[in-house]
């Protein structure tokens, strides 16, 4: 059995993630999201398609970039 990084739940099927250097066990995709996905530098939700990045970070959509204040992004199409 394993413990999941972000619950500590001691899971017999664990999932091990890795996102760059970065590697975590977790016992579902929910806790796996939770410590790994990227946060939207606007509203903070977490990214978890592709999401529109510029130098100052990364947002969940345009929407949000322009709520930021950028003005060139646009949502993929």
């Amino acid at each position: 059995m394993a413990i999941c990084d972000t619950c500590g739940n001691d899971y017999d099927k664990p999932l091990t993630v890795a996102r760059g250097d970065v590697r975590g066990t977790f016992d579902s995709f929910e806790c796996a999201i939770h410590a790994l996905a990227p946060a939207c530098a606007h509203c903070g939700c977490r990214v978890l398609g592709h999401g529109v990045e510029n130098d100052q970070g990364i947002y969940c959509c345009a929407n949000c970039a322009r709520m930021a204040g950028e003005v060139a992004l646009a949502d993929r199409a």
